[in-house]
C-alpha cells in the first residue's frame, strides 16, 4: 500500500537495480505473537516467502518458530502469551545478567526473570515505561 502523502522525494529513492542485501549478522529480532500459529506459518511462507528453519514446543505445548526471510534475515514467531500483544523485540547482548541488573535499576518492569532456555539462550523479558515489550538474551552455547 502506498501513501499519497509520502515524505520521500523521487530523488531520495534508490533504484531497485542498485540495491544489494548485505550479509546478515543480526542481533535484533522481531518476535511476532499469533493466536493461530499454524495458520500464520502457512501465510508467512506463502505470502512473504519466509522459510521455517526451527520449531520448538515448550512443556506447556506453546510453539516457538524461527523463520528466515528471502534476504537471510531472521524472524521469531510464536503463540500469543497475552491477549492484545502482537509483537516484542528480542535483542542479543554480550552479558544478559549485567543488562538485566541495569534495566531493573532504571525502572524496567521485569515480567520474565532471567532463565536458561532449552534452545541455548539465557534471557529475561521486560516492558519499558511506555509499555513496549523487550526480551534480552545472550547465547549460552
Amino acid at each position: 500500500m502506498r501513501s499519497r502523502g509520502s515524505r520521500w522525494s523521487r530523488s531520495a529513492r534508490v533504484s531497485r537495480r542498485s540495491v544489494s542485501v548485505p550479509p546478515v549478522s543480526q542481533t535484533v529480532w522481531p518476535y511476532l505473537f499469533y493466536a493461530d500459529v499454524e495458520a500464520a506459518t502457512e501465510f508467512l511462507q506463502r505470502a512473504f516467502g519466509f522459510r521455517e528453519v526451527d520449531r520448538q514446543v515448550g512443556a506447556a505445548g506453546r510453539i516457538h518458530l524461527e523463520f528466515e526471510t528471502e534476504s537471510g534475515g531472521r524472524i521469531y514467531a510464536g503463540q500469543s502469551a497475552s491477549e492484545g500483544r502482537s509483537a516484542m523485540v528480542v535483542v542479543f547482548v554480550p552479558d544478559v545478567d549485567a543488562h538485566h541488573d541495569r534495566a531493573k535499576a532504571e525502572g524496567a518492569e521485569i515480567f520474565e526473570e532471567l532463565f536458561d532456555t532449552p534452545f541455548g539462550h539465557r534471557r529475561y523479558s521486560c516492558a519499558d515505561p511506555q509499555g513496549q515489550w523487550w526480551s534480552f538474551a545472550t547465547p549460552t552455547t
